[in-house]
């Protein structure tokens, strides 16, 4: 038997809601104005580093219809799980990941001459059309073709699709403010991506369109169109006040333990370089994580542990491996549970404290968290059927 199946090789505990997971996916589908709207379950990036079949099976389990990654080895994981949802895999940068994803059935996005030659060998490697949704730049200035290249991508594609090498699924495009519902941009990128949907049409393409994400799929219905595409309100991860608007719930809670307490005297410096000095004769509790287990070391003296409904203060140097905290006169016991991010509901520290923390987003925090030396366990979703694909 081997020591990692005896003790775990790090003491950081990730917990996931799937229930939580199920409950944000029929908010976002309640919202959808269109009983024809399609939800897409974005679980790229092992689904924000929540575990990306269980992630997936909840969602679909709960209204979802289609599930989007960003890579094919992440759609090929979903399909080795069993999971026969449509899915969408955005980033390719060689043949062989979209003949791998064709051959699997995986929906691949195209953006240029380049990606669509990619899409073209590989419907002909599978003896069927590769499957394309054409991404065009309405804005972001990210993924897609820019605006002036888009005719010709489009002319490309219908010629391709002629020959029977491709089908042209959809034409999709990101926005870039999608969290701000009255953003100006948002109008114009809508604008810009109706124009190039109707040029597809007008080739003689009869394709479909999508654009809205999370916060836009719950404040704007005028965007919503043929699919709505969920990442971060699926997590609960959307910026505070508009989870708080919609009852989104956090998936995720982090926990570890108390490894050792110990009283110091008043002028003890506490963890490396002495950052903190104890102002009193205190209570110190020591938690077994740090930044090797996704802890930043920014964060240090900036967070908080719950230790018995109770937050204690971080405080010296987070290391790689251990962090202190300051209890005061309250005294912890070795071995007691130490919550990272919890219930707000509970007093816990929550995920959005660490992004305010950290001038970053809550959807950031989670990833931190993907780490193979994790110790992630999920919570089924209740009153959902056992999964069989």
């Amino acid at each position: 038997m081997e020591a990692r199946s005896i003790v775990p090789r790090r003491y950081l505990n990730v917990l996931v809601d799937l229930s939580a997971v199920a409950h944000n996916t029929r908010v976002v589908r309640q919202a959808v104005s269109r009983p024809a709207t399609a939800v897409m379950a974005v679980v790229k990036a092992d689904a924000y580093g929540h575990g990306a079949i269980d992630v997936a099976r909840a969602a679909l389990d709960a209204g979802a219809t289609w599930l989007g990654v960003g890579t094919t080895a992440e759609a090929l994981e979903l399909r080795r799980a069993g999971l026969d949802a449509p899915i969408l895999a955005w980033l390719h940068n060689s043949v062989e990941s979209m003949r791998l994803a064709t051959a699997a059935g995986v929906d691949v996005s195209v953006q240029s001459a380049r990606t669509l030659a990619f899409a073209v060998d590989a419907g002909r490697s599978a003896g069927r059309p590769a499957r394309v949704h054409l991404e065009v730049d309405t804005g972001l200035a990210r993924g897609g073709a820019a605006l002036q290249h888009s005719a010709a991508l489009l002319d490309a594609a219908k010629a391709a699709q002629s020959q029977g090498l491709i089908e042209v699924v959809s034409v999709w495009s990101h926005l870039s403010h999608g969290e701000v519902p009255g953003h100006h941009t948002l109008d114009e990128q809508a604008r810009l991506l109706d124009d190039a949907w109707r040029r597809a049409v007008d080739t003689g393409l009869d394709v479909q369109r999508h654009l809205a994400g999370s916060l836009s799929a719950l404040t704007r219905p005028d965007l919503h169109l043929d699919m709505i595409r969920t990442g971060s309100a699926l997590y609960g991860l959307l910026p505070y006040t508009e989870r708080h608007s919609f009852d989104l719930r956090p998936a995720m809670r982090v926990t570890s333990h108390v490894a050792l307490t110990k009283w110091v005297e008043a002028g003890q410096g506490v963890s490396y370089e002495h950052d903190w000095v104890a102002p009193s004769a205190l209570n110190l509790a020591l938690i077994p994580v740090g930044y090797a287990d996704g802890i930043p070391r920014s964060l240090s003296g900036r967070i908080a542990v719950s230790i018995r409904g109770r937050r204690y203060p971080v405080v010296g140097r987070i290391c790689m491996d251990q962090m202190i905290v300051n209890c005061g006169d309250e005294k912890v016991e070795e071995g007691e549970e130490a919550v990272l991010i919890g219930s707000e509901s509970d007093g816990d520290p929550t995920i959005h404290e660490w992004a305010l923390a950290m001038n970053t987003t809550p959807c950031e925090v989670a990833t931190y968290f993907d780490r193979p030396h994790v110790n992630r366990q999920t919570v089924p979703a209740v009153g959902t059927r056992p999964w069989t694909g």
